[in-house]
């Protein structure tokens, strides 16, 4: 097993998945993903390393299978993944691999960002977590049936933590 030090983002696309066009940088997720890479652009000690940039590109017209051996390979080289959990994701094919993958199969800690909400006051409270935030699970069930099995953090969406 090769060095775990990248975080793997995971985050919401409609599917096809490509990049440069429109549709995906449109999509809400994806552009809490992207904010991640420039903190870390602008910030070199912001505490992100990118495992999608550890592996090649997987292009829009790519099969199933070749997208899927690319997303083993970043959660091999990562330490845990960060969900980007919002009222926007949905349950697609690689959101649910990437997720019981990670979890069921390496075992890696998950920190959820629930970019719906800036306060950790906004997601838990002296009864723990609240329910606006436990029905987010159920936008992606194999998240919400697994994560007893890994350490879990939920978090607001900001760069610094208070």
């Amino acid at each position: 097993m090769g060095n775990r030090t990248a975080n793997y983002a995971a985050f919401y696309v409609a599917e096809p998945f490509d990049e440069s066009n429109l549709g995906a940088n449109a999509t809400p997720d994806f552009v809490y993903y992207n904010q991640l890479r420039a903190w870390k652009a602008r910030d070199s000690s912001f505490p992100f390393v990118d495992a999608h940039s550890k592996t090649y590109s997987v292009r829009d017209n790519s099969k199933w299978e070749t997208l899927k051996q690319r997303l083993h390979e970043r959660l091999d080289v990562s330490k845990n993944i960060i969900l980007f959990l919002s009222r926007h994701t949905k349950n697609s094919r690689a959101l649910h691999e990437e997720i019981d993958y990670g979890i069921n199969n390496k075992g890696l800690p998950v920190i959820v960002i629930y970019p719906d909400f800036k306060e950790k006051s906004d997601i838990a409270g002296y009864s723990g977590i609240k329910q606006q935030v436990r029905d987010l699970w159920d936008n992606l069930p194999v998240f919400r049936n697994s994560m007893r099995n890994v350490a879990t953090i939920h978090v607001p969406y900001q760069k610094k933590a208070d």
